[in-house]
């Protein structure tokens, strides 16, 4: 797996015909870029917007957008000096309600999985602020 620099995107260099689904699912392994499809799924917003509502850098969300715009999943409308971006698939919601509903059934055993789960991520970020 491979980042594309210039976007922050993933990008894959496994089995090709993997690679859109392993793209897909990384584009949306990213807190910050699962809250923006989250708060799109209840409607427009500009990045002025989501700053404000998740707290984040306009930089950081900058980024986030471009990368969802880039992998397909946003689009965006221009409107004079500003872009409202929406979810370019109503598809995607499907795909995370169904991703709820797997998670429910699951229970914890993906929160304390030993590669990718909570527990995993938390040391990791410690281990970064060391």
């Amino acid at each position: 797996m491979a980042i594309n620099s210039a976007q922050g995107c993933p990008s894959s260099n496994g089995d090709a015909a993997l690679d859109p689904a392993v793209a897909l699912f990384h584009s949306l392994s990213d807190a910050t870029r699962l809250a923006i499809v989250q708060r799109l799924a209840a409607g427009e917003a500009r990045v002025a917007d989501l700053i404000t509502e998740l707290g984040l850098a306009q930089s950081t969300v900058s980024a986030h957008v471009a990368c969802l715009r880039d992998c397909g999943l946003v689009v965006g409308r221009p409107q004079g000096r500003q872009v409202f971006y929406s979810l370019a698939r109503p598809e995607l919601m499907d795909l995370l309600a169904s991703a709820e509903t797997l998670l429910a059934a699951t229970g914890n055993a993906v929160a304390l999985c030993p590669n990718y789960g909570t527990e995993t991520i938390a040391g990791a970020d410690a281990e970064a602020t060391r």
